[in-house]
This record gives C-alpha cells, sequence and structure tokens, in this order.
C-alpha cells in the first residue's frame, strides 16, 4: 500500500560497494512507487558483513516492526543458510510479513515455511531496476501495489509427463535447497510440487543433484516437479527435462516445465508454501 515501509538487507553474500549506485535506484524506484524503503545493517561488504547471528537480528527486527509490511532480500550467493538457527520463528510465524528473496535465499524461504508454515516469495525484487525494459517494474507495480497478478501468473507450463497436478510448492535453487538434506529446515514432501530451478551447473552437476534428490526418496513423496530456468545448461543447448525423466526411471508423476522463473531478469514470482493447481495449457 502507498506509504508502507518495507525491509531491505542481505542475507547472504554481502552486496559489493560498487553496486551500491544499484541499491540507490532500487530505492529511488520503490520510492516512487509510493513506498518507504528501509536499509537493514551488514547490507555492503566483501562477502562477509556481520556474522550469522548480527544479520539474522536484522531479519527478526524487521519482523517484530509492525510497520514493516514487507521483506526484500537483495543478496545471493552461499551464506543464508547460516542464518536459519538464529532466526525468532515464533514472531515469525505471528508477523506473517512477507518475505522476497531468490536464489541462496531458497534456504530461508524454504526454512521459515518449515518452521512456521508461512508462505514466502521467490524473486528478486532487484530485477526492477536490473531489468532495463520496465517490464518487471510493471509487474511489480502492479500486482504487489495493485490488483494484477501478472508477477505471479505462470501461465506457460509444457507438460511432460502427465496433464496436471496440484499441492503447496516447496523448492527453489536445487543446490540450494539441498543445502536443507537432513536438517530440521527442510520442508515436509509428502504430496507437494517441487519446484526446481539454477543459474549455475553444467549437466553433469544437476545429474548429481538430482540423484541426491532421489536418494532422498523424494521422487516417492511428491505430487510433481516443475522446472523452471537451468541457465548454464540451457545455454549449452541441454534438456533438464529429459535429465531429470532419465534420474526418476519411469516414475510416473507430473513433471512440467516453464520458463517463467529463474534467474532471469524478467523471472516471475512463485510462492514456496502456497497451493497451485496447473493444468495442461
Amino acid at each position: 500500500m502507498q506509504g508502507d515501509r518495507v525491509g531491505v538487507l542481505a542475507a547472504s553474500n554481502a552486496v559489493l560497494p560498487e553496486r551500491k549506485t544499484e541499491t540507490d535506484a532500487l530505492f529511488e524506484a520503490l520510492t516512487d512507487m509510493g513506498l518507504n524503503p528501509v536499509l537493514g545493517d551488514f547490507v555492503y561488504g566483501d562477502i562477509f558483513s556481520g556474522s550469522p547471528e548480527d544479520k539474522a537480528d536484522v531479519l527478526n527486527d524487521f519482523y517484530r516492526d509492525s510497520s514493516i509490511k514487507a521483506i526484500f532480500d537483495i543478496s545471493g550467493g552461499d551464506l543464508s543458510n547460516s542464518l536459519l538457527p538464529y532466526l525468532d520463528y515464533r514472531i515469525i510465524k505471528k508477523r506473517k510479513t512477507p518475505f522476497f528473496g531468490y536464489s541462496d535465499l531458497t534456504t530461508l524461504i524454504n526454512g521459515i515455511y518449515a518452521k512456521t508454515g508461512n508462505a514466502a516469495f521467490l524473486y528478486q525484487v532487484a530485477n526492477i531496476v536490473r531489468d532495463g525494459s520496465g517490464v518487471q517494474k510493471i509487474r511489480f507495480k502492479e500486482s504487489i501495489l495493485g490488483r494484477d497478478n501478472s508477477l505471479f501468473d505462470l501461465n506457460d507450463c509444457r507438460y511432460l509427463q502427465g496433464t496436471s497436478m496440484n499441492g503447496e510448492v516447496i523448492g527453489g535453487n536445487i543446490r540450494c535447497f539441498l543445502k536443507l538434506a537432513g536438517t530440521e529446515y527442510m520442508p515436509d514432501f509428502n504430496r507437494k510440487i517441487l519446484f526446481l530451478e539454477a543459474n549455475s551447473g553444467d549437466e553433469a552437476r544437476i545429474f548429481s543433484y538430482l540423484n541426491q534428490l532421489k536418494q532422498l526418496g523424494v521422487f516417492e513423496k511428491i505430487k510433481g516437479v516443475l522446472l523452471g530456468n537451468f541457465t548454464e545448461m540451457e545455454d549449452n543447448n541441454k534438456n533438464i527435462g529429459r535429465l531429470l525423466l532419465q534420474v526418476m526411471d519411469n516414475k510416473k508423476i507430473p513433471v512440467a516445465k516453464t520458463d517463467q522463473v529463474g534467474h532471469g531478469l524478467l523471472s516471475r514470482c512463485i510462492v514456496i508454501g502456497r497451493e497451485y493447481v496447473m493444468l495442461r495449457q
């Protein structure tokens, strides 16, 4: 809503100081939309800026502050899972403040869902200034501040196996999601739709990740798989759908592919913990 305060932080790798101009542009864009962005501590640095406890305190404080109506993470990298033991899940569950992040923030988004049942948003808000076409800014403004649904509308899903799936969505970046394996922060897979995407990772690496999911018994529990962009693989003309079906070894659960969610500048938002009904287009 107009005038709302929104928190901005970097829970994963610190934002390099030379990217401050991008953050300034983001703050200007959010302000122009009528929002009041508030920058948390420990955002800038050379990978590390603040301890896991320090950065968890920033996120906890945003949740505790009832005037903060949404929280946007602008980082990525490798470090966000280090915050998981220090988050105040009681207050997070109570407040239900929408949390947005992508890539390495997969760990926090799924951890928050696993510990509280709260949905969270796989989306990088910085794309509203990184995307030079203006499309991302329009979608964000109309969907977050208006009544349009274009930011969340996954209307291009192609089925590779099966014809429909429904259930709560979990997952995100496959490499980062697998950091949760064996921990209390991994969501329950039973009757879920598993969403997977990746930026880096050649065919061999993604093959190993998919086999780890198989060895965890994931494909015996879920109701379907939705594949997003696998950027490095697809840039090298490798087929993620074919690779998944090979690893699944004739397991007859629905598999669909969308090019609308991933690391691209025009990536849409998928909501972890939200019920989706996905029919063949």
